[in-house]
């Protein structure tokens, strides 16, 4: 059988963790494959995708290409077309599927925690991050409230507009200060607390006692000081690192119809955190 092939492309690329959770992936599940990274300046995807991507197997898509990518393919699933983005690409016999597995990564990463995604839902900013989580709350019926910054009201109204017309419900906005009352699950998707700057924290203490779970997007450091101080007061709690590696995930189970075990992941994302260290 021949060994498959993948790989992960944007531009610039970096330093992506994305060969490092997959190849511990396509071990853990037996399959012989090798998974590399391509530079694709956005003038040449075109001419790449023709000449070496649409004969991988599949691919991980990140910026700039999550939206010019889709003319390409022949399917796009639900979830890719709601969010116009596509992350994954898996190559089906020759015919082009795209999907996005930014939603469902974090969906997973809250039920490895025994998270309940339901009730208020509080969302601290509202960018890229942010828009993710906020549709997921909305598909879920949760009664969502977006805190932001002052100077982000304007983009935050945009996106209450964008969450509303999917099914009319009512997106509450606030300034994080004037944030207040019982939460079910606050989620982070603001960049405060995140490596260097490891002793910020987005919220107060007496927000975080308010809160019975809580999801940080941030996953360097493994635990944030949101997450620290929510765990000490007795909440769940899961950060970004989960998110990272569970949409991986379930990029392996477009590709290849596998499943993995909490505790080999829980693993993943402490060696993935050791990997960044090391870099």
């Amino acid at each position: 059988m021949l060994k498959k092939k993948y790989a992960v492309i944007g531009h610039p690329i970096g330093h992506t963790m994305s060969p490092f959770i997959h190849k511990r992936l396509f071990s853990l599940c037996n399959i012989d494959a090798d998974y590399d990274v391509y530079d694709v300046p956005p003038e040449k995807l075109g001419e790449i995708f023709k000449n070496q991507l649409s004969k991988l197997n599949g691919f991980n898509i990140t910026i700039p290409h999550k939206q010019a990518i889709i003319p390409f393919l022949n399917e796009l699933d639900p979830k890719a077309k709601l969010y116009g983005s596509v992350n994954t690409f898996f190559n089906d016999n020759g015919i082009f599927k795209g999907y996005t597995t930014d939603p469902d990564g974090f969906l997973m990463a809250l039920k490895s925690a025994n998270i309940s995604f339901s009730g208020r839902t509080v969302i601290l900013g509202c960018g890229g991050v942010a828009r993710t989580m906020a549709y997921e709350s909305i598909l879920a019926k949760n009664d969502l409230t977006l805190a932001v910054r002052e100077a982000d009201i304007p983009v935050a109204e945009s996106l209450k507009n964008e969450l509303e017309s999917l099914d009319g419900s009512d997106v509450k906005i606030c300034t994080i200060p004037e944030l207040e009352g019982d939460i079910d699950i606050l989620i982070n998707a603001t960049p405060v607390g995140m490596y260097p700057h490891i002793d910020s924290c987005p919220v107060s203490s007496k927000i975080i006692n308010n809160s019975k779970a809580v999801f940080d997007a941030i996953y360097n450091p493994l635990e944030t000081v949101l997450i620290q101080k929510a765990k000490a007061n007795g909440a769940k709690a899961v950060g970004g690192m989960s998110m990272l590696v569970w949409q991986a995930v379930v990029a392996q189970t477009k590709w290849n119809d596998v499943s993995f075990n909490n505790d080999d992941i829980d693993r993943l994302c402490i060696d993935c955190l050791k990997e960044l260290e090391n870099r």
